[in-house]
């Protein structure tokens, strides 16, 4: 766990930031996959268990909520999450989302990486506060993608609006989600321009390091503006 800006801890759940979580103003975001529980555990341990207030996640897919029903039930706290992710959350089958729920990835991702369904406390929407982050809402992945923004600093945690490496090879750069996880590509292109639009100073993925030459983020949406 290091911290990459005030009050702000990621987590590398992988190797080379592949999978990541955060920790903010006492909550827990995201939860990796199945076997993430033990690293989660430890740093929330860390950073003091006392202190957390509830697990949200950016969006409800498997490398994301793996530990979340094994986190809230140990540490007995509420889950979480976008309005339109509650769905899948609560039923389980978060690969629901996935444009083909039943490729062999999807297949496998439901079994081995996803968490059990899990009640959802609080169904987040745009204009929300997790601690100083505001929500945004930023579908397209998923449907309830949500992203967390810090305005005074810049600070925002994207989910899988972007990931900032090549999920295959784990090249780092900036890049759009495969299509194959993404429920609507033309909706979370939205989405990357709405949160470019904030003009971030860092931003911090689900899959990659941090960023903080944004620049690049700024390209990329005018790009996909046709700019």
């Amino acid at each position: 766990m290091k911290e990459i800006a005030t009050g702000l801890f990621q987590i590398p759940l992988l190797p080379r930031n592949s999978i990541n979580a955060y920790l903010i103003d006492g909550y827990l975001i995201d939860a990796g996959i199945r076997s993430s529980g033990k690293k989660l555990l430890q740093a929330i341990d860390a950073y003091g268990r006392d202190k957390i207030k509830a697990h949200v996640l950016t969006h409800a897919h498997p490398d994301h909520n793996g530990a979340s029903a094994f986190i809230c039930d140990t540490r007995q706290i509420p889950l979480w999450c976008g309005e339109k992710d509650v769905p899948v959350m609560e039923s389980g089958n978060v690969t629901e989302s996935f444009p083909n729920p039943d490729s062999l990835m999807a297949r496998f991702q439901q079994p081995f990486m996803a968490g059990a369904k899990y009640p959802v406390r609080r169904a987040l929407v745009e204009g929300d506060w997790v601690g100083e982050f505001q929500v945004i809402d930023a579908p397209g992945h998923s449907p309830g993608q949500i992203a967390l923004w810090r305005e005074p600093d810049g600070a925002l945690i994207v989910g899988d609006i972007l990931f900032n490496m090549n999920v295959w090879t784990t090249q780092v750069g900036l890049r759009e989600p495969p299509v194959m996880f993404t429920s609507d590509v033309r909706q979370n292109q939205a989405s990357i321009i709405k949160v470019a639009n904030l003009r971030p100073k860092l931003v911090c993925f689900g899959h990659g390091p941090p960023l903080y030459e944004t620049q690049k983020l700024s390209k990329m949406a005018q790009g996909l503006a046709g700019g």
